[in-house]
């Protein structure tokens, strides 16, 4: 039987729905045993073939899991990582406030620039970039019109470290900025009219208003594409860069010890991945509650309208 409270208004009292409600107990049927049943069955089955399988070469796995080649590889694969999204989100904001723009100059160049760099497989950014200094070996950096520059050698700076740093960085500003724009677009008008309204300043709105609305539909994607990006520094190794799967690649060279050094990786991959999501699950809770803190009170009633997202007002920022 369910229960339902009530909230009292200026008109009285009105039906409200809970904020959880109660998971209705279903009684379990056959078929749902089954299911289980069939789930256990082909985790029991991987698990052993993996543990009976000698070829798996397990004691060569652990033995290598820790090596000095192992940890330097993925160190730097966390510093691609961390350095590309930063850039890359860094990027993606311009380019999405440049894609939001009235201007048609302005963000046709954004939309050329996603276009042309989510269209291009992200292998072949990495090797154009590393080979750049074929179209151009030198360039100058000055002022215009003016004999102040500095002759720039491109082969010299465009290292495999730096062109991976490149090559992701821009790719990933790409994808960034489609997901900035979305959770800007998901703020209605009407929010930005009611911060105005309340004499908020461009900052103060965005700080109060903005942000924390457009949160809760940036962090899960932007959450996905760090995964995403852990993963494809992987691709850095055709450039030399001496990231997880290039250390692995480079001990089973010499080793011949192919299998138990690829497992080696995609364990370090799957603990790297594990990690990361944990924080990302924490900040989408912080903001999804920080959202419904300012439901109005009309979101608890059968009003018209109700469950709409309001600014604060001036005395709750105090």
């Amino acid at each position: 039987m369910d229960v339902i409270e009530t909230t009292t208004t200026r008109s009285g009292p009105v039906p409200s729905i809970r904020a959880e409600e109660k998971k209705r107990i279903t009684p379990k049927r056959p078929r749902d045993y089954v299911a289980w049943a069939v789930a256990i069955a082909i985790v029991a089955g991987l698990v052993w073939t993996a543990v009976t399988n000698e070829k798996y070469r397990w004691p060569v796995v652990f033995s290598y899991f820790t090596t000095q080649t192992i940890l330097n590889g993925l160190l730097v694969t966390l510093l691609l990582t961390a350095a590309s999204m930063g850039l890359g989100t860094l990027m993606g904001l311009v380019l999405a406030v440049m894609r939001m723009s009235h201007q048609r100059p302005v963000s046709g160049l954004a939309q050329l620039y996603i276009t042309f760099f989510r269209g291009t497989p992200v292998l072949v950014q990495l090797v154009f970039w590393f080979n750049i200094a074929a179209l151009y070996p030198n360039l100058s950096i000055g002022i215009p019109f003016t004999d102040i520059s500095t002759p720039v050698n491109v082969n010299a700076i465009m290292t495999p470290m730096t062109a991976a740093i490149v090559g992701l960085t821009l790719n990933q500003a790409a994808y960034m900025s489609e997901i900035i724009r979305g959770g800007f677009a998901s703020v209605s008008r009407g929010q930005h009219e009611a911060a105005e309204s309340l004499g908020m300043s461009g900052f103060t709105k965005l700080r109060h208003v903005i942000i924390p609305q457009t949160m809760p539909a940036i962090i899960p994607a932007t959450g996905n594409q760090v995964i995403g990006m852990l993963k494809e520094t992987s691709l850095v190794s055709v450039l030399g860069v001496a990231d997880l799967l290039q250390s692995a690649q480079a001990i089973y060279a010499r080793t011949y010890q192919t299998i138990p050094l690829l497992i080696v990786a995609s364990l370090w991959y799957l603990i790297m991945t594990l990690v990361l999501s944990v924080p990302q699950s924490m900040i989408e809770r912080r903001f999804s509650r920080s959202t419904r803190t300012r439901l109005t009170p009309a979101a608890t009633s059968a009003e018209p309208g109700a469950g709409q997202l309001v600014p604060p007002t001036r005395e709750s920022l105090l």
